[in-house]
């Protein structure tokens, strides 16, 4: 039987208590149950200003969460340092959001929780507060022990995308990016699709870096001298990959239909098109990890913070994804 999901605090300030609210209120739509890693107090105030009837019950330990879920949000306390107002973020806080996080991948690694799910954090605020990791992906590894191999999937219903580099300014994305690394993520990529998602012979489209993949040169050697001998020695792997193929024909209909997953060169390459085509349904997925860990794919919000109008979709997407991904886990053993 799937343990429940581990949900975090997200920034306080931004809408994630509010999704958290609202997803435990439509949690017979195919999700898994969870419980949030939270200050109830400020769950409890929540739900009564956006008239929310969502029930809050503290739980002491996250075994407890299974049996309070079908009548009541558990929630395993986290408090804040200070109370905050929706849209108002606080840095003092940000040793809660980091506790949080943290607690949820313990849980995770005892097998106590499933999952790991995310709620959105503010780089700027986390930054002011102390926090020293690019993101959240980052300091997953980090809690984890890992060297930082891991990757980062978005998702929606009609497209998987995975861009080789992340977290990096466009010119150092370009000036750092290797063959190995496109190897290696596309290994990572392939292992993840066979055991999380179930496809038993993962598609890969690699992308060019260049208009047009480079022209055969003429507008850059990038995908002569990297990554078409990438997409060669992935494929005398086993792995079927195709590529380097050009950005901007890879996205429409009929090509998202001739594989399983995008491998893309930078962030803005691969999340432009997923976001176009699934902004409400996102998810993020940080594959190469030991646990299971996804997340919403959207920030904080904070001028929707309070009022009410925040969809819970991407949330809702993330928790399910959670759920189907542990599942697979376990069945793949």
């Amino acid at each position: 039987m799937l343990k429940p999901v581990a949900l975090t605090m997200g920034e306080p300030a931004g809408i994630g208590g509010e999704l958290t609210l609202k997803a435990w209120l439509r949690r017979a739509e195919g999700m898994p149950a969870f419980f949030a890693i939270d200050d109830p107090i400020r769950l409890t105030a929540l739900a009564a200003r956006l008239g929310l009837a969502v029930p809050v019950t503290t739980i002491t330990d996250a075994a407890e969460a299974a049996a309070v879920f079908p009548h009541a949000l558990p929630v395993l306390p986290q408090p804040l340092v200070t109370q905050v107002k929706p849209g108002q973020a606080m840095p003092a806080n940000v040793a809660s959001v980091r506790a949080s996080i943290a607690r949820a991948v313990e849980l995770a690694q005892s097998g106590v929780a499933s999952a790991v799910v995310t709620n959105p954090i503010h780089k700027g605020v986390m930054y002011q507060g102390g926090f020293r990791f690019p993101g959240h992906t980052e300091f997953l590894a980090n809690l984890l022990g890992l060297a930082g191999d891991e990757v980062m999937m978005l998702a929606c219903p009609s497209l998987r995308v995975v861009p080789v580099t992340i977290h990096v300014a466009l010119a150092e994305a370009v000036r750092t990016l290797t063959r190995a690394q496109i190897v290696a993520t596309g290994f990572a990529t392939a292992h993840a699709l066979r055991v999380d998602f179930g496809i038993a012979q993962p598609r890969l489209a690699v992308a060019g870096l260049n208009p047009h993949a480079g022209e055969d040169g003429a507008m850059g050697r990038e995908e002569i001298d990297m990554i078409a001998p990438a997409v060669a020695e992935l494929r005398a792997a086993g792995v079927d990959a195709t590529g380097p193929l050009p950005p901007d024909t890879m996205f429409h209909g009929a090509a998202r239909a001739r594989y399983d997953a995008a491998l893309c060169m930078y962030h803005d390459q691969a999340l432009i098109p997923l976001k176009t085509l699934g902004f409400d349904e996102g998810v993020n997925i940080t594959l190469g990890l030991p646990i299971v860990r996804t997340s919403p794919d959207h920030g904080t919000a904070f001028e929707l913070a309070g009022t009410g109008k925040a969809s819970e979709t991407s949330l809702m997407a993330a928790l399910a994804m959670a759920g189907t991904i542990a599942l697979n886990r376990m069945n793949s053993k």
